[in-house]
């Protein structure tokens, strides 16, 4: 069911242009996760084809939905780095990759070691056992139903906050669900790499009391 106070999507602003540096950066690292993703499963085996477009360029999708500065970013269950990783490449921001998976928590480490991404902390633990600092920015792709979602960034965000989670061609369903409990301020943005695919920007997130 549709809020009323929802908008339709909005265009997604303008893509950031990437350097030559950040596009061999971001080759390295497509190389890299296709070498590992022959061993651990870190990407859908019929993705490996279109890495950049069904991987990367839906992660830099997020890059002009960042608020200004250099805020880190938290990815939870970041697991290929996706978009955790991409986005630290472009943004050179700090970024916490939060992976309870020990071998994908691997791929990160020598990831952020062989591109050189000293800014980059990787936690190897459940997101329900992970201790952050406060967050200005959450990001989570493919992860868990926006009801969880919501729970994890009420706990993690710092005030003023912001999660971002891309979301498929159940948005709607997920969103009518998380406002049986929770309130938030909602922007909605159209992906340009699969057009049933949503962008949801939440902020002032907040538990309610379900209706009698």
């Amino acid at each position: 069911m549709k809020h009323p106070a929802d908008s339709p999507p909005q265009p997604l602003p303008a893509p950031t242009p990437l350097d030559d540096s950040i596009r061999a950066r971001l080759d390295a690292y497509v190389e890299l996760l296709l070498r590992w993703n022959a061993r651990i499963n870190l990407v859908g085996r019929t993705t490996t084809d279109q890495v950049w477009q069904r991987h990367v360029e839906d992660s830099l999708q997020l890059v002009p939905l960042l608020p200004p500065g250099k805020d880190a970013i938290c990815d939870l269950g970041s697991g290929a780095g996706l978009p955790g990783l991409v986005l630290a490449i472009a943004t050179g921001r700090p970024a916490h990759l939060v992976e309870s998976d020990r071998r994908k928590a691997a791929f990160l480490t020598e990831a952020a070691a062989r591109l050189d991404l000293p800014q980059i902390q990787i936690h190897v633990t459940r997101i329900e056992d992970a201790r952050l600092p406060p967050i200005a920015i959450l990001t989570a792709r493919a992860l868990a139903p926006l009801g969880t979602l919501t729970a994890h960034a009420e706990r993690l965000l710092a005030p003023g906050g912001v999660a971002l989670f891309p979301k498929g061609r159940m948005a709607e369903a997920e969103l009518a669900e998380a406002r049986t409990a929770w309130s938030f301020t909602l922007d909605r943005f159209a992906s340009r790499t699969d057009p049933e695919a949503t962008i949801l920007r939440l902020s002032d997130i907040r538990h309610v009391q379900p209706q009698a």
